[in-house]
């Protein structure tokens, strides 16, 4: 099963305005948001983030939501965590 998972956006990498590092779950990762070029993301936005993309913006109030579901199935989220810890995008 793959899914989206969200994650805050901390920072746009300056000199990669294609990437930036975001947090899920206490895991801090560089992620490329070039899907977002509509509507860039910016510090303190969420995002609906899958295998190291960024699909979507989201509010807050989606993001909890969306993570109460993820953690409530447990086996598929923790596999999709894992996917985000492996992933290296810089």
């Amino acid at each position: 099963m793959c899914l989206g998972i969200p994650g805050e956006i901390i920072e746009i990498i300056e000199d990669r305005p294609d990437l930036a590092k975001v947090a899920v779950s206490g895991v801090k990762r560089t992620i490329n948001i070039g899907l977002l070029d509509d509507e860039p993301p910016v510090p303190g936005d969420w995002i609906l983030i899958h295998v190291g993309f960024a699909l979507s913006k989201i509010d807050e109030e989606e993001a909890k939501a969306a993570m109460d579901f993820l953690e409530s199935i447990g086996k598929a989220y923790e596999d999709e965590l894992a996917a985000l810890q492996e992933s290296r995008i810089e």
